[in-house]
């Protein structure tokens, strides 16, 4: 800061002039008035040496404590002076927490070895932060994001031209940095790659004509467009390993093998347990996988399993729970009609009993782990009783039953084309199928596994216990990140677009795991959404959002603080370049 002294017609005033940089040119802007020098005058025994020397020491007490960061500011702001014309004056700082791990994976130079390959003359790091950053805080189109960038604290230093330039740029070397995510990303966070988590899902496109990846298949969320199918690995901790993208009508049991021997030669993994649920666990891929140093951990539908199995596993003798052996399920069941405490129901409610036994089946050997719990068939038992409520309305409403999928309250409706005669009927109706009701029921609280591991079968439990972690992934990206619809029509973007999503995952696990989990998705990514700024020229940023245990967490953790009364521009540029390193 420094002085300045402005003379008029009748009289000098004397101020503090502070120095900075507006849209790339110095400029100033009067910080403090300090009086009329003949005011002053009076007070230095009218020596304006002495008044001059007095107001640089005025001027360096300010610097100094602006330095010290220990600065008030006082805010000129006029009630009749009007804002600037197409000026932003709000901007987002909760991109740098995302924007520090972006640099901790190390990303930037992924993309610099990128861009190298590829002969790319922009700035393919900048470009892909943003992709990701508004991925996760501002979901949107390719020309969205750019727009987005422009509400950043840091201005966008590229074109829009040079995000689809990217996108091709980027999918070409998907595999290379995959591997090097992984390899980056075990200095970050702990990574268990002992135990692989596998699932599927599929995306839709708001198009009526199929074209390359783009099929008709079975969509998740039963939408008539045409899909593409994502294959996703996390490891034991929840955080993404892996990718692939395939065609929409592909088999997604055919998926897993290609992408687990990518895995093998590209990220130098070979001795690993894959869980998956009972649709991807055919018998090539459970054969593939009771080989070398690998093994699996996969669901086992007992309605599909041969009747002497189904039979041993619904016998309700022979349980065992903890160090007890021979427990019988229907005492179990009967438990806790007596007299009893509810903490001691509560606790004997969550138990999970088990018995197991190995089968061969060609070839195969593998180990059936069949798991009864209470919880877990009431749980089953209130699912039902909804579906079968929904059931009784179709029935009134006599409509002909549709094709029963799965989970579908049809599958509980039969038609009924006879008289009670036997005669045939000149008109169906439907009414609700108790057989089916009670054929289903059997199986409540019952859940089957097979795997070839050996290990203590409290520990098999956990391990697919954690699958939910997949399902979860895929919620976030189709939920919070709007992954689709897919509105990009080139093969290649689309598939870069999908990597996008995917190493947005990557980064928002990573400051999950960072947070110690204690937070939901919704209310984290509300949280960095909500961390504006209002800018004022020549003092800096005051945030405007609201401080919480959250936004302390996230300084703390990240060793920066956004979150004082003011932000001076300097200071700014400090945390960008301490994100950066």
């Amino acid at each position: 800061m420094r002085i300045n002294i402005v003379k008029s017609k009748n009289s000098e005033q004397v101020y503090i002039i502070k120095s900075f940089r507006k849209n790339g040119k110095s400029t100033s802007s009067i910080f403090k008035k300090l009086g009329k020098m003949e005011d002053l005058l009076k007070l230095h025994n009218n020596n304006r040496e002495e008044v001059i020397a007095w107001a640089n020491r005025q001027a360096k007490y300010y610097t100094d404590k602006e330095n010290e960061d220990n600065l008030d500011v006082v805010l000129n702001l006029s009630q009749s002076k009007q804002i600037e014309k197409d000026t932003n004056t709000l901007f987002n700082g909760g991109y740098l927490f995302l924007k520090d791990i972006f640099y901790d994976l190390k990303l930037d130079k992924i993309c610099d070895t990128v861009a190298s390959r590829n002969k790319a003359t922009y700035n393919l790091s900048h470009i892909l932060e943003i992709l990701i950053f508004s991925r996760i805080l501002n979901p949107c189109s390719k020309l969205s994001s750019y727009e987005y960038a422009h509400g950043l604290i840091e201005k966008p230093d590229y074109d829009i031209q040079h995000v689809y330039r990217a996108l091709s740029a980027l999918i070409k070397e998907d595999d290379f940095i995959q591997s090097a995510i992984y390899k980056n990303s075990t200095k970050v966070v702990d990574r268990n790659t002992s135990v692989l988590y596998y699932d599927c899902t599929n995306y839709f496109f708001e198009i009526e004509q199929a074209h390359e990846d783009k099929r008709y298949g079975m969509s998740k969320e039963h939408r008539p467009n045409p899909i593409v199918q994502m294959g996703l690995f996390l490891d034991g901790n929840g955080i993404p390993l892996a990718f692939n993208i395939t065609p929409g009508n592909a088999n997604e049991q055919t998926t897993l093998k290609p992408s687990e021997e990518k895995i093998i030669r590209d990220f130098q993994l070979s001795k690993f347990v894959v869980c998956t649920d009972a649709e991807l666990a055919s018998k090539a891929n459970r054969k593939f996988n009771n080989m070398a140093n690998r093994s699996y951990v996969v669901t086992q539908s007992l309605k599909t399993i041969k009747d002497f199995l189904k039979d041993w596993a619904l016998d309700p003798e022979g349980w065992n729970c903890g160090k007890e052996t021979g427990i019988d399920l229907r005492q179990v069941d009967e438990f806790g009609t007596g007299e009893i405490d509810e903490e001691t129901k509560k606790k004997m409610y969550s138990r999970v009993f088990h018995k197991e036994r190995w089968i061969n089946e060609d070839g195969l050997e593998q180990r059936l782990i069949v798991t009864y719990s209470q919880k877990y068939r009431d749980y089953q038992r209130n699912i039902r009783s909804g579906q079968i409520e929904r059931a009784t309305k179709m029935a009134k409403k006599n409509n002909p039953s549709k094709k029963k999928k799965k989970n579908d309250p049809a599958r509980f409706l039969k038609e009924i084309n006879t008289t009670e005669n036997g005669e045939v009927a000149s008109e169906f109706y439907t009414s609700l199928d108790q057989e089916a009701i009670d054929k289903e029921a059997k199986f409540d609280g019952f859940y089957g596994v097979c795997t070839t591991l050996k290990d203590d079968v409290s520990e098999i439990i956990k391990i697919n216990q954690r699958r939910w972690e997949i399902e979860e992934s895929f919620r976030i990206m189709k939920t919070e990140f709007k992954a689709r619809p897919v509105y990009l029509e080139r093969q290649d973007r689309i598939k870069a677009h999908f990597l996008v999503c995917y190493l947005s995952l990557v980064v928002f696990r990573i400051l999950e795991k960072k947070l110690s989990e204690k937070y939901t998705a919704g209310t984290l990514i509300k949280t960095l959404r909500s961390m504006n700024f209002k800018y004022y020229t020549g003092y800096g940023y005051v945030p405007t959002y609201t401080r919480t245990n959250l936004t302390d967490e996230l300084h703390d953790i990240f060793g920066f603080r956004t979150d004082t009364q003011i932000v001076s521009e300097k200071n700014m540029k400090k945390i960008i370049k301490k994100v950066r390193s």
